[in-house]
């Protein structure tokens, strides 16, 4: 049994993700079980979870899990294509809203990681509205319940007048392939798809390639975690026949230890002081300083607690208000063992309580 909290905006053409939280961990499924279950779920393979996750519709919804995925078997949805989709049916690992596939390891962060292989088999079908989309999860810490800072979807496909949420921001080639870059934030969390021009029914990748990219855009560090990787549907109208028939995700550590170039190993860490206050304002400074035995070529700084609006910085680059997020400029992003270098700020609100630091 689960319930979903997703954020939905009222008007406009969009899609977010889907969210689901499980109350307790759900039963393994048996050859071709059918879930009806409004937020039913089950898990397959003693390492994934699938869930029915109906969230957005009040009429039954039932797919049918076999051993290598799912299928949706009924479904009433007849959604206005500018609004919220009716569902999202979906295969997952990792966790999310407190329901933990079997044996993960999952949230891990992404400094950790060394790869993280996945594959998709797809059946779509002709005559419905729907999008097929891979949901990627990132968060500052390891969470495992409520909603993630950010989503990545990848879009295989999508049928009828729909369209990721925000806007279009460019183009860019991501594991081999090309995609549309969207951007935008569905009022719980922010969102970058990529879109595929063509339908694509089955693919083996790398999820890094895409968290790479989400990174260089100022969405992520690598200091955040990955804490889900899932494939399914969202549908509008119709959708009985969409099926997963194969999923499979690897999350592979070993990316935080293995050295740098020349030998040695490689971190930093992030030290906060207020430099000066004054009503309604302050003035700050963070000290980056390379902890590991080998050099650094840049860095990336988030800050945790306070509340925190920025007038100026100087030394850095802010890529995310949201947690603050700041990395090197060019000039100090190189430091040497045990080297340090500063970058200031003023502000409105609260300090921040403490700052994490990861190589870049």
């Amino acid at each position: 049994m689960s319930r979903t909290l997703r954020a939905v905006a009222a008007a406009g053409l969009f899609v977010v993700g889907g969210l689901v939280a499980v109350m307790g961990p759900a039963s393994p499924a048996g050859a071709d079980t059918q879930i009806c279950e409004q937020y039913g779920s089950t898990t397959i393979g003693g390492k994934y979870v699938v869930m029915n996750n109906n969230w957005g519709n009040s009429a039954t919804q039932c797919i049918n899990v076999t051993s290598t995925g799912f299928a949706i078997s009924q479904i009433n949805a007849n959604k206005p294509t500018n609004g919220a989709p009716a569902s999202y049916p979906a295969i997952y690992v990792g966790c999310h809203y407190t329901n933990c596939s079997p044996g993960t390891n999952l949230p891990m962060q992404i400094s950790a990681i060394s790869s993280a292989q996945t594959s998709i088999s797809y059946n779509f079908i002709n005559g419905a509205t729907y999008d097929a989309a891979y949901d990627i999860w990132l968060d500052p810490t390891a969470k495992k319940d409520g909603v993630n800072a950010t989503e990545i979807m990848i879009w295989f496909n999508r049928q009828g007048s729909i369209q990721p949420v925000g806007s279009q921001v460019g183009s860019a080639s991501v594991a081999g392939r090309s995609w549309a870059v969207w951007q935008g934030n569905n009022g719980g969390n922010d969102v970058v798809s990529y879109v595929a021009p063509s339908a694509m029914s089955s693919w083996n990748f790398d999820v890094k390639a895409f968290i790479n990219d989400v990174i260089s855009r100022g969405k992520a560090t690598t200091a955040w975690y990955l804490t889900s990787i899932q494939a399914g549907f969202e549908p509008w109208i119709g959708g009985q026949g969409l099926a997963v028939t194969a999923f499979s995700a690897t999350i592979n550590g070993g990316g935080g230890t293995t050295p740098p170039p020349g030998g040695g190993t490689s971190g930093c860490t992030a030290t906060y002081r207020t430099i000066n206050s004054w009503s309604g304002g302050f003035q700050g400074e963070v000290t980056v300083r390379n902890s590991g035995t080998a050099a650094i070529s840049g860095w990336n700084t988030v800050w945790s607690g306070g509340s925190v609006s920025i007038s100026s910085l100087w030394n850095g680059r802010v890529t995310s208000t949201s947690p603050v997020t700041v990395r090197n400029e060019t000039y100090n992003g190189s430091l040497g063992a045990s080297a340090s270098t500063t970058y200031g700020f003023t502000a409105s609100g609260s300090a921040p309580t403490s700052v994490s630091c990861a190589t870049a």
